[in-house]
C-alpha cells in the first residue's frame, strides 16, 4: 500500500503516522513500530511516532472485551486510530488520509473505511483515500515486499483481547502460544519469506471459515467465559486445517 502511494501521481507527499496504542505487549508493540520505521528509511519517507497511550485504548474499549472481531470493539478501534491520523493530517496540512488496515482480508474493510471517512469527515479539506487493497494482485504484492524485506509475522492482530482469544483457540486445537519477538514463533515462520505460501495463509476461504466460526462463538457464549472455552473445544475437530495433517495455512498471519 505505502509502495502504490509513493508511486502516486494523486499525492505529493507520503507519510507513515504511527499511532497504535491497541497493540500489546509492549515489546510487540515496539518490534512492530521498528518494522515500520525501517521500511520508511527504506522508501525515503517521513515516519511520525505517535503516543502509546494504551490507558485511553482500554478506557474506550471497556465493556467490549468479548466482543467478537470485526465487532464493535474493532470499530470502536479504528475510530480511535483514524481520530488522531485525521487530527495530525489538519494540523500539518496533509489533504488526505489512509490506512493499512484496509489492506488485509482479515479486516473488513467497509467497517475500516468507514471509521476512515468518518474520520475524514471531522475537518474541511481532508478526504480519505479510498482503494481497494484486498485484490489478489495487491495482496501477492504485499507479501512480496514483505519477503523482500524479511519482515516480522505477526501472530495476532494486535490487543491484548485478540492474543487472549488467539491463544485459548491454540490451546482448543492443541497448538503452541503465540510467541512475541523472537526468531522462532509459536507456529510457522517468524519472519516472511514465501511469497505465494505467505498469500495462501490469507486466501479467502481461511479468512472466510475463521470468521464463520468465531461468530458461531461469540453469538453462543457472549461476555461468559466458561461457555466461550465449551464452545471452543466444539471447534476443534471441525477445521479444515488440522494440526494433524501438518497444514498451518491461515492460522498465524494477521
Amino acid at each position: 500500500m505505502v509502495e502504490e502511494m509513493c508511486s502516486s501521481p494523486q499525492l505529493d507527499k507520503v507519510t507513515v503516522f504511527f499511532y497504535n496504542p491497541n497493540i500489546h505487549p509492549r515489546k510487540e508493540y515496539e518490534i512492530r513500530k521498528e518494522e515500520n520505521k525501517r521500511f520508511c528509511e527504506d522508501l525515503g519517507i517521513e515516519f511520525v511516532d505517535c503516543d502509546y497511550d494504551s490507558e485511553n485504548w482500554y478506557s474506550r474499549m471497556k465493556g467490549m472485551e468479548f466482543d467478537p472481531e470485526r465487532g464493535k470493539r474493532c470499530t470502536a478501534c479504528f475510530d480511535m486510530r483514524m481520530e488522531r491520523a485525521a487530527l495530525y493530517a489538519h494540523e500539518h496540512g496533509y489533504h488526505a488520509i489512509a490506512t493499512t488496515n484496509a489492506t488485509s482480508r482479515w479486516k473488513d474493510a467497509k467497517q475500516v473505511d468507514d471509521s476512515g471517512y468518518r474520520a475524514a469527515a471531522r475537518y474541511d479539506g481532508l478526504q480519505y483515500w479510498c482503494q481497494d487493497w484486498q485484490t489478489d494482485e495487491m495482496t501477492l504484492r504485499k507479501y512480496e515486499i514483505s519477503a523482500k524485506e524479511r519482515f516480522y509475522k505477526q501472530e495476532y492482530c494486535g490487543c491484548s483481547y485478540s492474543l487472549r482469544d488467539s491463544n485459548d483457540w491454540r490451546k482448543a486445537n492443541g497448538i503452541p502460544n503465540i510467541k512475541i519477538g523472537g526468531d522462532v514463533a509459536g507456529l510457522g515462520d517468524r519472519y516472511f519469506s514465501n511469497p505465494l505460501v505467505d498469500a495462501a495463509e490469507e486466501s479467502q476461504d481461511v479468512v472466510d471459515e475463521f470468521f464463520e466460526q468465531a461468530n458461531e462463538i461469540a453469538a453462543v457464549s457472549g461476555n461468559d467465559v466458561v461457555k466461550r472455552k465449551e464452545a471452543i473445544q466444539v471447534y476443534k475437530d471441525r477445521r479444515k486445517n488440522e494440526k494433524d495433517d501438518g497444514v498451518v495455512n491461515g492460522l498465524n498471519n494477521w
